[in-house]
């Protein structure tokens, strides 16, 4: 079984930058039940899951990718208060963060080893998409509804729908990661040289 430790190992540098301690505990306790409920019991698998099944991942694992878009969402939201002479919203960096860590957290139910060395879609991941797994994990947590909001609305199921900001941040780190190695699979990415 996973612990609390090794998922505050995985994610220590960001986890502690989330200044509410009762937030910081509740996405630990996500991942623990999002685990437990995908049937993950080591931490070394969840360094091996891709984190997308649409594409080629290029060896880029989900704890990465994780890492990487909640580090881009604070980049672009830092970017802007630092730029914007009179800035128009208020940013919850803790909210950020917890969203950005929890994310795709709806993954390890949506994804499963296939037996033969690589990965599919579960049952549960055919039946509901991540961010809708995800955002009933964190409400069963008690995450705070707008961390609930990051969750179910950073894909396409937010389309058109209302959110907080940091969601908005969220999802575009989420594509810039994925639209990349998207358009490297289709030939269509211009690279230096080509």
């Amino acid at each position: 079984m996973i612990s609390r430790e090794e998922i505050e190992e995985l994610f220590g540098e960001l986890l502690s930058q989330i200044s509410d301690t009762n937030l910081r505990d509740k996405v630990v306790r996500a991942w623990l039940l999002a685990c437990r409920r995908g049937n993950w019991k080591d931490v070394g698998d969840l360094k091996k899951i891709p984190f997308t099944l649409l594409i080629h991942s290029k060896g880029i694992d989900l704890v990465e990718h994780t890492i990487a878009v909640t580090k881009g969402a604070l980049a672009l939201a830092r970017a802007q208060i630092e730029t914007y002479s009179d800035f128009p919203y208020n940013i919850n960096f803790d909210r950020l963060i917890a969203g950005g860590l929890l994310h795709d957290v709806g993954k390890l139910l949506e994804i499963e080893p296939d037996g033969a060395g690589g990965y599919r879609k579960s049952h549960s991941g055919k039946c509901a998409r991540h961010p809708i797994s995800g955002a009933i994990i964190a409400a069963e947590e008690g995450l705070p509804f707008e961390v609930v909001n990051i969750i179910a609305c950073h894909s396409r199921e937010g389309e058109g729908r209302p959110q907080v900001v940091e969601t908005i941040f969220i999802h575009q780190a989420d594509f810039g990661a994925f639209i990349p190695l998207l358009m490297l699979e289709k030939g269509l990415l211009i690279r230096e040289g080509e």
